[in-house]
């Protein structure tokens, strides 16, 4: 990959949007604007910055219920993910969705889902259909290691396997699935190499630093639209706030979060590239998000006599 000074700015304007993005939301949330469940991706920018970096806009993304990143490195507009967190119809999802449901058919992001692993069979059936259509299309797909547990991601990795489909494979390795920790749940803690019993080219990459992984996504989308089927990428990374707001974090020691925000994706990429202005982008992403919050605010809700629109009935049907 190409890095110069231009690229690390953008990136860094990119995750700096994701973190602060976030951190409103936390404000909302505590005045109540934001109800229901809320799992923040503080920590992880990286990840979903530097895959996205390697797409095109006809490139589909299945996400999960921590996808607020995803959605905003996708493009999808902060105003419109704003107005979904308030439950407003102007947001993404015309507020029926929440913070776990954020979908934009524009942007082929293909949503968050609350069901654990429940992206993954979505994303085998999206790759199955571009290949069987011959589109010059790679779907990604993010999920948590929480998902390794689930029968839809063996089922998945199998058949994208046997069919070679074209399809990235994201898992963001963040230690804990809920609060329980990766190695109470696996027995292999590598989950690239279960991935490899799939017989699909696997790695596991750095998740921290950005520029590793849009190396290594920008490579693996290259593997994939040369027909040479699916490619796993484990992104060992690190969440720095709880699982959800409900979440009291008693399951892991304040140590171990200290020494993983030395590792900040943001701080890191500073480092690389000491020539990108912090200050600038501070400015223009604060204006982002009050205009975003205004948005929101300034949202309606849902009439009422709405409520069963675009729901489905199977009354009457034997």
């Amino acid at each position: 990959m190409d890095m110069n000074l231009d690229l690390a700015n953008k990136f860094y304007r990119q995750m700096l949007l994701i973190r602060r993005f976030e951190e409103k939301c936390v404000e909302m949330y505590s005045k109540e604007k934001i109800r229901g469940f809320l799992h923040l991706y503080i920590g992880e920018e990286a990840v979903a910055v530097g895959v996205m970096n390697a797409l095109t806009s006809d490139d589909a993304i299945f996400a999960t219920y921590r996808e607020h990143g995803q959605a905003l490195a996708r493009g999808v507009p902060p105003n419109k993910i704003m107005a979904e967190m308030f439950g407003k119809v102007q947001g993404c999802s015309r507020g029926r969705g929440g913070s776990m449901h954020l979908f934009d058919a524009k942007t082929r992001f293909y949503g968050g889902s609350a069901i654990v692993s429940g992206g993954l069979p979505l994303a085998v059936g999206m790759a199955l259909s571009d290949q069987m259509m011959k589109r010059d299309r790679v779907t990604v797909c993010f999920f948590g290691d929480g998902a390794v547990a689930e029968g839809e991601f063996h089922e998945s990795l199998n058949l994208a396997s046997l069919w070679k489909l074209p399809i990235l494979f994201i898992c963001e390795n963040n230690l804990y699935a809920m609060g329980t920790a990766l190695k109470f749940t696996e027995s292999e803690t590598n989950i690239s190499l279960k991935a490899a019993s799939y017989r699909i080219d696997s790695s596991q990459v750095d998740g921290m630093d950005i520029i590793t992984v849009a190396q290594a996504a920008q490579e693996a989308v290259a593997k994939i639209k040369n027909g040479n089927g699916p490619v796993f990428i484990e992104c060992l990374t690190y969440r720095f706030r709880a699982h959800s707001m409900f979440d009291a974090e008693l399951y892991r020691d304040k140590t171990e979060v200290a020494v993983w925000k030395e590792k900040d994706p943001l701080v890191i990429l500073h480092q690389q590239w000491t020539g990108i202005n912090i200050d600038k982008y501070e400015n223009e992403i604060a204006l982002i998000i009050d205009e975003a919050v205004a948005f929101a605010e300034n949202g309606t809700l849902e009439s009422i006599d709405d409520l069963e629109k675009y729901v489905y009935s199977a009354e009457g049907v034997q």
